[in-house]
């Protein structure tokens, strides 16, 4: 059977304060409604469509890359209001998965139990301590008969515990048949989705229910609160999984992944990391505190130091990195490198046991094996035009504060001297000095200030 997936995203959010819709608002390094959708498509829908409204522009335009059938709710006039728009689009057979995109972390195995009821009419519920302010759940015998929302409900329903999370699995022929029978006589004034439960109870369709596994599968956002919560929550949850696995993470409450990390034995992370994008640590891989990794792959033994940032880079095994590294995209270590504190390194592949430990730019370049990198040493790449490249062979030395300016090859076992600005090729097995001599100006004053009366 077909499965088609209808996210309602078209509230306008105003309690986040926010020029931007409340879909948009990030959660773990991603808009709400991206969680949503990625969720959508690990279910294999055929059809996923999303109801825009407010700033329906930003929306569309954030999302351009992905296959969606989008729906407009020009007015806010309720859930099935909302959902009585796909009509059009929505085809006559299969089921559909009724989700929001302020309710980002839906969990695949919840929605997977959900579409494969056997029901027509299936939704996703849950007992919670506090169910203020959200529908309830209306049995007999042991059957759902009807949600009633808060402002509907009597003293007696609204001391029910089980509540209605508004995520539905209904067969198509149904929301054909029951939305356009919708009224808005109620408190709010507004179509309810929630209606259509009784008309298929009336109908005799028995009301299948489903509970998610974890609470905030079913928690939305409404304001930056909620938002920081849910991000908390989330962040908990990953850092749970991730100890399960055997990682030593210092402090779960202070870690945070926007991405997807895998890890192999004894990784240990510190305080104040954030994992951005895929992301890969092997055996034994320590991350120091600060430190902030995006689409980075980390070989086994590396050692990380405090406050370094990578991104989109590939480093070898057993190597030492940081304080205060940076690796940008493209920047490949071998095995046994050491990069040291203020070293950055971009477009650049170092060889194994290559070693650049101070305060030095190495852009567009190759390092060749043993290759020891002075202090304030630039590869100057670029000349405001373009960028060229610069070659160091094996078992180089060189000095510090030394300029190579690209494109230029220094040869094996080369030495460059301190402070030479390497503008040629250099021979390999030579010394290579390129500075002026030092000199004394006769003559010159020193400028001061003049003293004022």
């Amino acid at each position: 059977m077909s499965l088609s997936v209808i996210i309602m995203s078209a509230g306008k959010g105003t309690r986040m304060k926010s020029i931007k819709p409340k879909v948009l608002q990030p959660l773990a390094g991603k808009p709400l409604l991206e969680h949503v959708l990625t969720t959508a498509k690990a279910l294999g829908s055929q059809k996923n469509i999303v109801i825009y409204g407010f700033g329906g522009e930003q929306v569309k335009n954030t999302f351009a890359h992905e296959q969606i059938e989008w729906v407009e709710q020009a007015e806010q006039l309720g859930t099935g209001h909302a959902v009585m728009m796909t009509l059009p689009v929505l085809p006559t057979e299969g089921k559909s998965l009724i989700l929001s995109g302020d309710v980002p972390l839906i969990g695949v195995e919840t929605l997977q139990k959900l579409a494969s009821s056997d029901s027509p009419f299936a939704m996703l519920t849950m007992s919670v301590d506090n169910p203020f302010g959200l529908g309830r759940i209306i049995r007999q015998d042991g059957r759902v008969v009807a949600i009633v929302e808060q402002k509907d409900a009597t003293d007696t329903e609204q001391q029910i515990k089980e509540i209605n999370s508004g995520v539905y699995c209904v067969a198509n022929e149904i929301l054909h048949k029951y939305l356009k029978n919708l009224d808005n006589n109620n408190a709010q004034g507004e179509y309810y989705l929630t209606d259509i439960v009784k008309m298929a109870v009336d109908d005799g369709i028995e009301i299948a229910t489903v509970s998610p596994e974890y609470p905030f599968e079913i928690e939305g956002v409404n304001d930056r609160l909620q938002l920081a919560q849910l991000e908390r929550t989330w962040q908990a949850h990953q850092a749970q999984n991730l100890m399960k696995q055997g990682v030593h993470i210092i402090d779960p409450s202070r870690f945070d992944l926007r991405g997807h990390l895998s890890v192999g034995k004894d990784v240990e992370i510190d305080i104040n990391v954030i994992f951005e994008g895929d992301c890969e640590l092997g055996d034994h891989v320590k991350i120091g505190a600060g430190c902030i990794i995006k689409n980075t792959k980390i070989a086994s033994g590396t050692v990380v130091a405090p406050y370094s940032i990578f991104e989109n880079a590939v480093v070898g095994e057993n190597n030492q990195i940081g304080p205060f590294a940076r690796l940008r995209p493209n920047a490949i270590t071998s095995d046994e490198v050491h990069i040291g504190n203020f070293v950055e390194l971009k477009n650049t592949q170092m060889a194994s046991g290559a070693k650049a430990n101070h305060l030095a730019y190495l852009g567009d370049s190759t390092i060749g094996q043993k290759t020891n990198i002075g202090a304030g040493t630039i590869t100057a790449n670029y000349d405001g035009v373009n960028k060229y490249k610069t070659v160091i062979g094996d078992e180089v030395r060189i000095g510090s504060n030394a300029v190579l300016v690209a494109p230029v090859s220094i040869g094996n076992k080369a030495t460059i001297g301190a402070g030479s600005v390497i503008t040629k090729d250099c021979e390999a097995n030579k010394l290579v000095v390129a500075r002026g001599r030092q000199t004394v100006i006769e003559g010159w004053v020193r400028p001061e200030k003049e003293k004022k009366d």
